[in-house]
């Protein structure tokens, strides 16, 4: 039989992995099945660009593992049982399995064995239990999300307001992006302590000069107690007024592996290994936001892309290690610095050291925007190549170890 590899998500870290293991093993002996909730492949990165109104090139998960091997299951995940090896899924249109899917990809209730899972389930908003968050604000975490808002703002005129909740990576970017795109709206950042406090003095003074060059209004050391339709209000009862509010305080795993026995942090996210595999079960690999990975200065990584990076790379290297019976190699898990866009012209690129403390110098201006461009376009170009052009059909096999019936390929 052969050995069975469950990807569950298609993000930055499941897909990447799912193509990295097609390409290094052998189909004659492994079956690769990803399962995604959602059709197409979602650029997280660059939500904050498709919420306000920028057309963004979409690219379908059936073509994106077209030819490679991979099956694709278009479905939720709704449990995972460890002890049986299965995951229970369901579709919206309970087909199951059927023919007119290219690629083996599949749809509908039902349950997939594995004998290696694969978590990269990603995360989603973080509300922390603010009152009418839920109800009144909106995210630009998940693709459907970022349509929901991207709806909502198209339809607010002239003079409308809109509050970004947080002064985090995605919130900076989130009101730099609103501000360049709509300068007909009024924009403003609720941040609960110091606007980029982090960055090295010459980068924070480059970021509040790039916001008051767009007009984004910085409400500092203001938190956020509660939403509502037209306002968010802050300690004391002090009203920020907000047609829109865009909540961007942080991020949330789903409760999925706490609930499968699987040892989780007080994150909720799963426990793993220098190899990121799980602590609890060995068969269980975790990568991504949903990985509680200690990186090489003694401390968690942070939810983050470059994260998904490090532990996808990590995970994929193991599970082959594991299986072909080579010793797992080592992936650095450490930062070199933030890159953030501040719209299409700007952006800052802040190096850190080895405790993620900014260095005292940046790169800013167009050329990190350049840089950061390029960035994405290459994890574009990733996704669309997920198994760097393998071919579809022969492949060598190395005179690799055997260990579990399974060949690594060349």
């Amino acid at each position: 039989m052969k050995h069975r590899i469950v990807v569950l998500g298609a993000g930055y870290a499941g897909a990447f992995a799912a193509g990295n293991l097609a390409r290094r093993l052998s189909p004659a002996d492994t079956e690769i099945t990803v399962v995604n909730a959602a059709p197409v492949f979602v650029e997280r990165m660059r939500l904050h660009q498709l919420a306000i109104g920028q057309d963004l090139a979409s690219r379908t998960l059936a073509d994106v593992f077209a030819g490679t091997g991979v099956r694709l299951r278009l479905a939720r995940v709704t449990g995972i049982d460890p002890g049986r090896r299965t995951v229970t899924v369901t579709g919206e249109d309970g087909g199951g399995h059927g023919s007119g899917y290219r690629d083996g990809e599949g749809r509908g209730d039902g349950e997939l064995a594995y004998d290696t899972l694969l978590y990269a389930l990603g995360s989603s908003v973080a509300d922390h239990g603010v009152p009418g968050v839920a109800e009144y604000a909106y995210d630009v975490t998940g693709r459907s999300s970022a349509l929901r808002l991207r709806e909502r703002l198209a339809g607010l005129g002239p003079g409308g307001t809109v509050l970004v909740v947080g002064e985090g990576l995605t919130g900076i970017e989130t009101a730099a992006e609103f501000a360049e795109s709509r300068p007909d709206l009024s924009v403003a950042l609720a941040a609960r302590g110091e606007l980029g406090a982090w960055l090295s003095p010459k980068a924070r003074r480059h970021l509040r000069r790039t916001f008051d060059r767009l007009g984004v209004t910085v409400h500092e050391h203001t938190g956020v107690e509660a939403v509502e339709p037209a306002r968010a209000v802050a300690a004391g009862g002090r009203s920020l007024p907000a047609d829109v509010t865009v909540w961007s305080a942080g991020f949330a795993v789903h409760p999925l592996a706490a609930a499968a026995g699987l040892e989780v942090a007080d994150t909720g996210q799963i426990v793993v290994d220098r190899t990121m595999r799980s602590v609890s079960h060995p068969e269980v690999y975790a990568a991504g936001d949903a990985a509680y990975a200690i990186g090489e200065n003694g401390r968690p990584l942070p939810m983050s892309c470059a994260s998904a990076g490090f532990t996808n790379m990590q995970a994929t290297a193991a599970i082959i290690a594991r299986l072909t019976g080579g010793e797992v190699p080592m992936t650095g898990l450490r930062y070199y610095g933030n890159h953030i866009s501040l719209g299409r012209r700007d952006a800052i690129f802040q190096m850190v050291d080895e405790n993620v403390v900014s260095k005292p110098w940046y790169v800013g201006g167009r050329t990190a925007a350049l840089l950061k461009s390029g960035v994405l376009k290459g994890s574009g170009w990733s996704v669309d190549h997920p198994t760097f052009g393998m071919p579809t059909r022969r492949r060598r096999l190395a005179a690799a170890p055997r260990r579990a019936g399974v060949r690594a390929a060349a």
